[in-house]
């Protein structure tokens, strides 16, 4: 029985003796999970109601009619160089003439 106790006494210091030179810091992370499974249905998805296009409308073409001709009569263009020539020398004595009248009219704003 000395012999049961003796091994029983080494068997405990060996075990206490092991926890202590396994003393280390332990990170443990728990994720949890319930016991029982529980399902929870998702909620619904409604969609919208569904947009259908208009039917088409076919309209028949429209009808193009052709405008009647137009004659015009020969007319006096003012192709020639020397009238070209006139209104240019007309419009030179017009803008002279104006400066003439706005120097007139302006001489005495100088004050």
């Amino acid at each position: 029985m000395q012999k049961f106790l003796a091994q029983c006494a080494l068997a405990a210091i060996a075990v206490l003796s092991s926890q202590a030179a396994l003393a280390r810091v332990n990170v443990d992370i728990g994720i949890g999970i319930p016991v029982a499974p529980v399902y929870v249905e998702p909620a619904p998805v409604y969609a919208p109601a569904p947009v259908y296009a208009p039917q088409p409308v076919y309209a028949p073409q429209p009808v193009y009619v052709q405008p009647q001709p137009v004659v015009v009569a020969p007319g006096y263009y003012e192709d020639d160089w020397r009238a070209r020539k006139w209104q240019e020398k007309q419009w030179r004595e017009q803008r002279k003439w104006e400066r003439q009248q706005w120097k007139h009219r302006h001489r005495d704003d100088d004050d």
